[in-house]
């Protein structure tokens, strides 16, 4: 019973991190979905978002400001990503493996900004000296500084903008160069240009997702992003496992991203109050992201055949 308890207290709070990570799940699924492209950035942009963020909010400036800074320096990042694979022909995984390593020692410098010293792997942010936009400190209160409301709004705007966005002539073409790049070449695509831009929308959406994360934390650390990418692959695979049937509309299936990583938070919300150490998340995020791949081959694989074969019989 107390255990029970104490998971419903808790659920507001696994609610407001699914929600934050649930924009960086969306921005997963379009490489891994939309672009068919393998993008490691994302553990590297999501803590630049979350620095940018955090290392303007310490100086002063407005937080929407500095949230649009953190979406700017994301997309900065996927850039550089984007120009490495299509521009130097390196391979998409390898480019944003680069990009990551890189982007680690630049978020080191960003949070040191304004500081005597040179790097700084930590920057703090308070509710009370700075003005931030959402803070884990209220998840529970009954008022409009609840963050999930703020959050659920933002989440909303991201997915309504994407698909208007993916509606139009140059958001097919990118929907087009990831489902058959040969053929969207032979359409007159410029496929080279469409992944480039796929993948700064994308790592914008991951920073902006940062840069939320940090607020909502009270803090951006340069580890903030480590297994980011893993995160928002369960996501997106336990959104597409449970929801893929009902979820046929692009908007929908946006939004069954951010189901997913509202269920996974949730879940390891659960773990945790059982009792598994917080040092052990990692293997739990394995383990769930491997269950959930598993399903649907072993049902297409097993149950499939078997069904085939008892009509066969009949």
């Amino acid at each position: 019973m107390d255990l029970l308890l104490s998971f419903v207290r808790s659920l507001p709070g696994a609610f407001g991190q699914g929600l934050a990570w649930g924009l960086m799940a969306i921005g997963v699924y379009l490489t891994y979905k939309i672009l068919d492209v393998a993008d490691l950035t994302v553990d590297g942009s999501l803590a630049t978002g979350g620095a940018v963020c955090a290392v303007l909010i310490s100086l002063g400036w407005n937080p929407w400001l500095a949230l649009l800074m953190a979406v700017i320096a994301g997309m900065l990042a996927g850039l550089a990503t984007g120009l490495l694979h299509t521009s130097c022909g390196i391979p998409a995984i390898l480019a944003g493996i680069l990009t990551q390593l890189a982007l680690y020692s630049l978020n080191l410098r960003i949070m040191a900004i304004g500081d005597t010293a040179k790097t700084k792997a930590t920057l703090a942010l308070s509710v009370d000296r700075n003005p931030l936009l959402v803070s884990s400190r209220y998840v529970r209160a009954l008022a409009v500084n609840n963050p999930l409301l703020l959050l659920a709004v933002i989440v909303a705007v991201v997915i309504a903008l994407l698909y208007w966005f993916f509606g139009t002539e140059l958001g097919c073409s990118i929907r087009a160069t990831g489902a058959n790049q040969s053929m969207s070449r032979a359409q007159g695509i410029n496929t080279d240009k469409n992944k480039v831009l796929g993948l700064v929308v994308s790592n914008g959406l991951v920073a902006l997702s940062g840069a939320l994360l940090a607020q909502y934390s009270g803090s951006a650390t340069i580890d903030m992003g480590r297994g980011a990418i893993v995160i928002g692959l369960a996501a997106v695979i336990i959104g597409e496992v449970l929801l893929g049937k009902v979820f046929r509309n692009f908007a929908l299936k946006l939004l069954s991203a951010v189901i997913g990583a509202i269920i996974y938070y949730m879940v390891i919300t659960l773990v945790l109050r059982m009792g598994l150490e917080s040092t052990d998340l990692k293997l739990l995020t394995a383990l769930v992201v491997a269950i959930f791949l598993t399903v649907p081959y072993w049902k297409e694989k097993y149950f499939t055949k078997a069904k085939k074969e008892v009509k066969t019989d009949a």
